[in-house]
């Protein structure tokens, strides 16, 4: 079974994520910054992470980097979702790493297709 890890620091957002991901049959896990990320990534090895690019600690351009520098999560797939849309904060994701970058509000089916390429990849 497929998990997904969802990063966000809005529980609203962290929420709406989820849902449309349970709704799709995945299995979803959720935490609120960063540093409980790394928690839950390392005891539940998720098949693709979702993550917001502007939380309070370490953001989420700063944990992709993070993670596609390791070898142990380099090969992760990373889903960047922002409210931060601009080319350059598109481009500063695919500098980073990130597999793919989505702007808020998430737009479901977009959400879905992209994870479903990403992890089937």
């Amino acid at each position: 079974m497929n998990k997904v890890l969802v990063v966000d620091d809005s529980l609203t957002d962290r929420k709406v994520v989820s849902a449309y991901l349970e709704q799709a049959g995945l299995t979803v896990l959720d935490a609120s910054s960063a540093e409980e990320a790394m928690d839950k990534l390392t005891q539940y090895q998720p098949s693709l992470i979702v993550l917001d690019v502007v939380m309070g600690g370490k953001s989420g351009f700063e944990m992709c980097r993070t993670l596609k520098a390791e070898q142990s999560t380099k090969p992760i797939p990373i889903i960047l979702c922002s409210s931060k849309s601009t080319e350059a904060d598109k481009m500063w994701g695919n500098v980073v790493g990130a597999d793919a970058y989505l702007t808020k509000p998430v737009n479901r089916d977009e959400l879905i297709n992209k994870v479903k390429q990403l992890i089937n990849r």
